[in-house]
């Protein structure tokens, strides 16, 4: 595994909790954490984090020798990115956690799952990709670390599963989930209705209509001697 760089300069005394002022002058404030280790307070320039990280998407789950000047010597550390704090608005890098590893002991990381080709039950089948577990988490050495687990899904039809125990690793990498979780499975299209709404709205328009009253034409009453002059 090819070594990867990032200069860092340990936080001076008058340094540690001013991270407001090593931001004003050009620098992220940064922290190495490590096992049974005091913390390493230490600050990286900004515009070489910045410049770091595009040129590695970010630098997750990538191992990084830390090039640590200042302190009693200069130093090199490997490194894991922890956690990466951002401006709530202008999304500038605010602070960064990195926990120190050892090269030589197993480690275990997240690590995303992503679907590759179009199945043919979608294609010729019109169902539906349903794509369920999107990270595992797996043990392996911190030079083995996969960026990616790619699942190949093209040949899957209506009813097909995958299964976690199905997905191919790369060697020493081993996935710490139940292997008989469903990673990928391939849905049947959703049935028409069987009546229109059309149709349907039209018999409950009918099922609510007030019955038509037929009223009775009223007979005349004959006039008798009795109702004469009343």
């Amino acid at each position: 595994m090819e070594a990867i760089y990032l200069e860092a300069k340990v936080r001076e005394g008058a340094e540690v909790g001013k991270s407001h002022i090593l931001r004003r002058g050009g620098f992220v404030p940064c922290v190495v954490y490590g096992e049974g280790k005091k913390t390493l307070p230490l600050k990286i320039e900004r515009s070489r984090l910045i410049k770091f990280m595009h040129a590695h998407h970010g630098g997750e789950n990538m191992v990084i020798t830390l090039k640590i000047a200042g302190g009693k010597k200069d130093e090199e550390k490997a490194v894991l990115i922890k956690e990466i704090q951002n401006h709530p608005v202008t999304s500038d890098i605010l602070h960064v956690d990195f926990n120190e590893i050892s090269l030589t002991k197993k480690i275990t990381v997240p690590v995303p799952i992503e679907a590759v080709g179009e199945p043919v039950g979608v294609k010729q089948e019109g169902g539906t990709l349903e794509h369920i577990i999107w990270e595992v988490e797996v043990e392996c050495l911190p030079t083995q670390i996969p960026e990616k687990l790619t699942v190949d899904v093209s040949q899957m039809k209506i009813g097909d599963t995958i299964y976690l125990k199905d997905v191919s690793l790369p060697s020493g990498v081993v996935i710490k989930h139940d292997l008989d979780s469903i990673v990928f499975s391939l849905l049947a299209p959703l049935k028409e209705e069987a009546a229109p709404a059309e149709a349907a709205a039209a018999e409950g328009a009918a099922a609510t209509a007030e019955p038509e009253v037929i009223k009775k034409e009223k007979k005349p009453v004959e006039e008798t001697e009795e109702t004469k002059g009343a």
